[in-house]
């Protein structure tokens, strides 16, 4: 029996393995230090081990992850890059971070203690670093409190302190606050003389690489620039593009004037109208909300403005005039169509577009 063809995808995600290196190569640059790769939700969609490979080639010291969870797939794709676990965990997960050897942040006494307890049972050095909140409000200990139970944390003897961090919520937007916050950071550390006894000293994400300095900083924890996009537009330029949502046109049909395009008819052709289909929708992650907002694709070297509502599975645009055909490859976003561009027309952030590409889009690694 002979086997049955296997259609090219409808909707696909091209992601360009040496744009994602040239990114990493920028972040050192423009970091001086090491780097931490946040790889949390699917490396932002990208694709989680894919990704979370390359950047192990690259000689990352850490990648950075939500919970055990993404921890532990990076481990069962055989990727020996230390793994950093970015936020706050309960107690539900630590027995397997102590197991598996996964550092850890610690934002507060009972963790660890907890952390304490549990990696003397299993008769083990845990790697945890110091979480310090400077104003995030997320996890951490506050400056005063890490001061009040520092302490009880160095005299912990299963537990290796070898880090510090803390996070920035507002690298992009409120350049005073940002300051306070790293002259908090320097203080802190100056206070503990952690330049002597904490291996890692770690502030700045990608916003706050782009534009600030910590002294005493020697690990930076890139996200959102490693994937092409600069909440910085003065430094968008130089990142090169690692994503590139693309479908392709599945109908094309010539609407009469006064005719409705998509759910609620909230757009009415004005004239005869050659409209193609082409097929993704939001339930590939193309954005609903562009529906209205001016949106365009870019097919065969030109920008064609969306038609009428976003769907589920399809959307329409304009191609009167143009010389196009069934088949025929159309970017949503990526080189021609900036990202940045659709998430501000959707009304909404370049982090939430990516995660929000959904596991029937075909990923497509290219080097």
């Amino acid at each position: 029996m002979s086997t049955p063809p296997v259609s090219k995808p409808r909707c696909w995600a091209e992601i360009d393995l040496d744009a994602l290196r040239h990114n990493l190569a920028k972040a050192r640059e423009w970091s001086g230090c090491e780097l931490m790769a946040v790889v949390k939700a699917g490396a932002y969609g990208h694709g989680l081990e894919p990704m979370a490979a390359v950047i192990a080639q690259e000689g990352a010291a850490y990648l950075g992850v939500a919970h055990v969870g993404e921890a532990r797939r990076i481990r069962e794709a055989a990727i020996t890059t230390p793994i950093y676990l970015l936020g706050p965990t309960w107690a539900g997960e630590r027995e397997e971070i102590v197991a598996q050897g996964w550092v850890a942040c610690v934002s507060s006494l009972d963790e660890a203690e907890d952390f304490e307890r549990l990696a003397a049972a299993a008769g083990v050095q845990l790697s945890v670093h110091i979480a310090l909140d400077t104003g995030m409000g997320r996890g951490g200990f506050l400056p005063d409190e890490l001061m009040k139970h520092l302490e009880a944390l160095k005299a912990m003897t299963h537990l290796n302190w070898i880090g510090i961090g803390s996070h920035l919520p507002s690298a992009d937007e409120d350049r005073v606050f940002t300051e306070s916050q790293i002259e908090c950071f320097e203080r802190v550390i100056d206070s503990i003389d952690g330049v002597k006894w904490l291996s890692w000293r770690h502030l700045l994400n990608s916003a706050g690489l782009m534009g600030y300095k910590s002294p005493s900083c020697n690990l930076a924890r890139p996200g959102l620039m490693l994937y092409g996009v600069s909440s910085n537009p003065q430094c968008q330029a130089e990142l090169a593009t690692v994503m590139s949502l693309k479908s392709r046109i599945t109908l094309i049909r010539t609407l009469p004037a006064g005719h409705g395009v998509s759910y609620g008819r909230d757009y009415i052709t004005d004239k005869p109208t050659r409209v193609a289909t082409i097929g993704v929708g939001y339930g590939d992650g193309y954005p609903r909300h562009l529906s209205g907002k001016g949106a365009e694709v870019f097919l065969a070297g030109q920008r064609c403005p969306l038609l009428g509502r976003v769907t589920m599975d399809q959307i329409m645009v304009d191609v009167t005039d143009m010389d196009v055909k069934v088949g025929d490859e159309v970017e949503l976003f990526g080189a021609h169509i900036p990202l940045v561009e659709v998430a501000q027309k959707a009304g909404t952030i370049a982090w939430e577009v990516f995660t929000g590409i959904t596991p029937r889009v075909t990923r497509i690694y290219k080097s």
